[in-house]
This record gives structure tokens, sequence and C-alpha cells, in this order.
């Protein structure tokens, strides 16, 4: 991804929260020939010896697993909040922009076992449903149900390279009060959240 130096965020941790907090992410391989995509959950995890990996699932049913043994590359895209910036909030005059916040991971994927994606499952379901009233277990699921486990392919992905770009009006801290304030006040969830972290991060990418 093309990133000019001043919005490269390399603070790990962040980035590290970012992509579990934004964990839907777009799966890409090549297939036949052609770029292929699948929108799926990319749970950040560790491996057994502690290294960051990413753990996730597709249905068997989507063509895109086929490509993975013999094309394991795979590019990862996780995208955060984003928003048009209006350069009338500027006390100079300059163009209009959009700030914006995404990762990518590159990566090598491997299959998991059924047994292997069984029981990663279990955990991820337990995770997802701890905040419900009424939490559903896999442990509490029949065979019948859990045979359904068969229907997707589970994968790791060792994390080879991670370009992170966080777009929040560098270079233009002079006017950030004023971003801030005209973003707080529209009423889209992106415009929201980009208020929220500018203010945030306050200074730290002047």
């Amino acid at each position: 991804m093309y990133i000019p130096s001043q919005y490269k965020n390399e603070d790990l941790a962040e980035v590290k929260d970012f992509i579990s907090s934004n964990s839907f992410a777009i799966l890409i391989n090549e297939l036949q020939g052609k770029p292929w995509a699948t929108h799926t959950p990319l749970e950040l995890d560790k491996d057994d010896q502690g290294n960051d990996i990413l753990i996730g699932h597709i249905a068997r049913a989507n063509p895109q697993w086929k490509a993975f043994e013999t094309k394991p590359e795979v590019l990862c895209v996780f995208n955060g909040p984003h928003t048009y910036v209006s350069s009338s909030w500027y006390k100079e005059e300059e163009v209009p922009t959009w700030n914006y916040i995404a990762v990518h991971i590159y990566g090598t994927l491997s299959i998991m076992s059924e047994s292997e994606v069984l029981s990663w499952l279990h955990g991820l379901v337990a995770h997802y449903e701890k905040e419900e009233k009424t939490p559903v277990s896999l442990k509490d699921m029949s065979p019948a149900t859990l045979k359904q486990v068969r229907g997707v392919v589970g994968f790791r992905i060792k994390i080879n390279e991670i370009q992170a770009a966080y777009k929040l009006s560098q270079g233009r801290e002079e006017d950030h009060a004023r971003i801030i304030h005209e973003l707080h006040h529209k009423k889209d969830a992106g415009s929201l959240q980009v208020s929220h972290i500018m203010k945030k991060r306050g200074t730290k990418d002047s």
C-alpha cells in the first residue's frame, strides 16, 4: 500500500489494537489468474512460538480456498473509520481531503485440520457470546449441528509484513481543533470516530 511517510504508523501496539477492534477484514489471494477477495473475520492470535498470527475461516463452498496450498501468499485488508474533510475548516486555502485508517497485512496461509478448526471455533464463539444475555456455546450443541464445521475451511496466517496508514490531517496541526470540532458535529459514525481518534492522539503526529 502506498503510504506517505507522515501517515505511516509504526506503533505496533496501537496497530494490533486496531486489528483486534476491526477484525472483519478482506482476505485477498489469486485464484485462476485473477484477484479473489472474501469478507471474513480474521482474529489476531499467537502461534506456539509466541509469534503474532491471524486465524480465520471461509465456507468450503467458496473456491478461494482451493488456491491456498499452491499459492499461500495472501493480503489481508483491515478497514477503520474514514471521513471527508472540508478545506473550509482550514485557516489557509487548500483542497479538501479524506481522513482514514487502514492496515494491510501480507502473510503466508496454512490450512488447519478439522479438529483444530473446531477447537478454535469453541474459543471464538465464547469470546463473542460473553456479552450476550443468553450466550450460546458450541459445547451445548448437538453433534448434528456441529457437523456444519465440515462446511468451513479454517486457516492460520503467518504475518510477514504489516503496513498501517493513519491519515489524520498530519501537517495541518494548526487546523486540528477546527477539524475535530466540525467532525464531532457530523451525524455519520465515521466522522465521529475520526474526531474521537484525532482528539485522543492529540499532538502525537505533529
